[in-house]
């Protein structure tokens, strides 16, 4: 599945709000990662965004086969490679001053790492929502991919970024609700 197009620009949606019922309407805590569920609650509180999908991340390796791993990787180098599934979490954005802000305020995450964060589009999220943006933690060669094959060095680095890029995120949800 591709995961990333340059971004477009916001459009004119006089369906947001209704969208945005129907969306949540449809969501349970239960469908997020539970180490985001609070993220992915904090963000959907926000009237000028929702959220369309999201995903931890995850790392699956020989003698670690569960897809949905939410373990950290072994403190000793002993596995060789690492599947990794991509972090992420796809917003829509409502195109209004406070909407706009968030958008700004997402695109300066991928400050943490430009070359394993992207502030994006994804068509297929664009086709059925427009405004729709994902933030995503891959290393830029994979950009496009929703998986990637790492060597245990570069699966560590993607983990230490996954562990400021959340806490980042929380902060922006937390100071957010503060305006």
């Amino acid at each position: 599945m591709e995961t990333f197009i340059d971004l477009k620009e916001f459009e004119e949606n006089p369906l947001y709000q209704a969208q945005r019922q129907r969306s949540l309407g449809d969501l349970t805590d239960d469908m997020i990662d539970v180490p985001i569920i609070d993220l992915i609650n904090g963000f959907n509180r926000l009237p000028y965004c929702f959220t369309l999908q999201s995903c931890y991340g995850h790392f699956v390796y020989n003698g670690q086969k569960d897809p949905h791993n939410l373990e950290p990787l072994p403190g000793k180098d002993t596995i060789t490679k690492v599947e990794y599934r991509i972090a992420y979490i796809a917003f829509c954005i409502e195109n209004s001053l406070l909407g706009r802000g968030l958008f700004e305020s997402l695109k300066k995450i991928t400050a943490i790492d430009p070359d394993n964060i992207q502030f994006c589009c994804a068509e297929w999220f664009w086709k059925r929502q427009v405004n729709s943006y994902a933030l995503q933690v891959e290393p830029d060669r994979f950009k496009r991919e929703d998986t990637a094959i790492l060597d245990y060095k570069e699966a560590l680095h993607i983990e230490e970024i996954l562990n400021e890029f959340f806490p980042l995120l929380y902060e922006l949800v937390e100071n957010a609700d503060k305006r």
